[in-house]
């Protein structure tokens, strides 16, 4: 009989609870769906913690989806959330190297007469131009790569005879890119050596020199495009069983276009003596996002710096966007239109240089 009395309480309880719950958390028949292009993207996982917390503290309604970096999935769960209902889209669309994917998106949410927010991971200017209620949310490409290409610079004129380890008075380099085809990750290849260049010859110093004559590229690619910590951990394994200080042929920079690969090129450092303490020799090794584990990896010693990506900004200009549309509004009104591009709706979320407790 108390077993009884008990359990009608809890049902009572979680009766009261559980609408609470579902209203302001995520669930499949919500009025918002989220499309992340993979969860386990570092940065991306951050952006989702932000955006998950500010639509639950504004009461929005919401389902996460994780394209697991599959397009055909992607668009099949965007086919999904119209049927049951969805009133407006967040998308961070998985396939960037051509506009085919976005628009049939785009002409998805155009038939149901709902709004779409594509985010991080641009979409061309013709695409969110094709309808009145999309906008892209995300950053200046370029920005980082000038923004890292002038930190890396500034370091190497400040530290040039601790860098170069192999004595030879040039700078030996490694770049890790990401995803081939991805606006940011070749913009930030483009300008992370072209400004540090620019820095380096101002100063009477030659410019970076890639450790592989034989690569023209100039960067080693993550082959299954997810800018993976395994992938530069793999390769930076590798390069270690044929490059160190006692040969004299040692990498003495490391250039990686997110903190997810910086972390596994430090892992591998690690594991092979390097940028363990300060006993050890330590090679500069630099990142994009200011992710968590990279902000103590710089505390540690074991990184040089990073250019922080503002997930908090981006969750909190996606909120207001989203709150526009579900109220029929405007997708930017009141917000900051310095900040917009001219002649597309494109906001962007500044960058900024992280080499330690506050960006600079």
């Amino acid at each position: 009989m108390k077993n009884s009395k008990k359990l009608i309480v809890l049902l009572l309880a979680l009766s009261l609870v559980l609408p609470l719950f579902i209203s302001c958390g995520s669930r499949e028949n919500a009025d918002v769906h989220v499309f992340y292009y993979t969860y386990s993207d570092t940065y991306i996982s951050t952006v989702r913690a932000s955006l998950d917390k500010a639509l639950k503290n504004a009461g929005v309604s919401y389902q996460d989806h994780d394209s697991n970096n599959n397009q055909t999935t992607q668009t099949e769960q965007v086919q999904t959330a119209i049927t049951k209902g969805a009133k407006l889209l967040v998308v961070n669309i998985v396939t960037t190297g051509s506009d085919d994917a976005a628009n049939g998106i785009v002409a998805l949410a155009k038939e149901a007469g709902i709004p779409v927010i594509f985010f991080n991971r641009e979409v061309s200017d013709s695409v969110v131009n094709s309808y009145d209620k999309c906008v892209f949310i995300g950053t200046d490409a370029t920005e980082a790569g000038k923004l890292q290409g002038d930190m890396i610079g500034d370091y190497i004129v400040q530290n040039y005879n601790s860098v170069d380890l192999n004595g030879d008075g040039k700078i030996s380099y490694v770049l890790f890119m990401g995803e081939k085809g991805n606006n940011e990750a070749i913009y930030r290849t483009r300008y992370s050596v072209e400004n540090a260049d620019a820095k380096l010859k101002a100063a009477g110093k030659p410019a970076l020199v890639f450790y592989d004559a034989a690569n023209k590229d100039k960067y080693l690619l993550d082959r299954e495009g997810k800018w993976s910590a395994q992938a530069a951990n793999e390769y930076m394994t590798t390069l270690l069983s044929s490059h160190s200080v006692a040969n004299k042929n040692m990498v003495e920079l490391i250039i990686c276009n997110n903190d997810g690969m910086a972390e596994g090129a430090i892992s591998a450092l690690n594991s092979a003596g390097y940028n363990t303490g300060k006993d050890s020799t330590t090679i500069p090794v630099f990142g994009v996002d200011a992710t968590s584990a990279a902000k103590e990896l710089i505390k540690a010693g074991k990184m040089a710096g990073t250019i922080k990506q503002d997930a908090e900004g981006m969750a909190k200009a996606i909120l207001a966007s989203v709150q526009n549309g579900l109220n029929g509004n405007k997708i930017f009104d009141g917000m900051e239109m310095q900040n917009i591009d001219k002649d597309v709706a494109k906001l962007r979320i500044p960058y900024a240089v992280y080499l330690g407790e506050e960006e600079q």
